[in-house]
């Protein structure tokens, strides 16, 4: 699985511990920045990463700033893109389960490195669930459709 990873400055400190993570469990990953502490707007990494996931240079995403609020956002801009702000392992679980999210978004300020790589090993180790869940996944792409023209 290839992953895509954006974080700004005030995301940037858990860069090194997510990539440990993603390398001891054998997934590639590309990182789209930040590379310093210096401010930075988050909307250009969360827009790298969506636009890879949508393009299928990555299967996933994932996103870290202060509070995954913002980065959340913008990467539900692109088309394509099911962006879940997240800051437990259930609702890490449950957004792959049932939303078929294929970013995840996490605060730096929010949570800590345990949590965060517990949510990050549920988000890229659950499968979408299907059945049921198809129909309102369409449904939330017809909505992307009427307004995204």
């Amino acid at each position: 699985m290839k992953v895509a990873l954006g974080f700004d400055h005030a995301g940037i400190r858990f860069k090194p511990t997510i990539i440990k993570y993603l390398q001891e469990h054998g997934f590639e990953y590309t990182d789209f920045g930040t590379y310093t502490e210096e401010s930075c707007n988050y909307a250009e990494y969360a827009e790298a990463v969506a636009e890879a996931v949508k393009d299928g240079k990555a299967d996933r995403g994932i996103l870290v700033c202060g509070t995954g609020i913002g980065m959340s956002i913008a990467a539900n801009k692109v088309p394509g893109i099911r962006c879940a702000h997240c800051h437990d392992v259930f609702s890490a679980r449950a957004t792959r389960l049932h939303n078929d999210a294929n970013v995840i978004a996490m605060g730096e300020r929010v949570i800590g490195t345990g949590v965060m790589l517990e949510i990050i090993d549920a988000f890229l180790n659950t499968e979408f669930e299907g059945g049921r869940h198809v129909a309102r996944i369409a449904k939330i792409t017809e909505i992307e459709n009427k307004y995204c023209k």
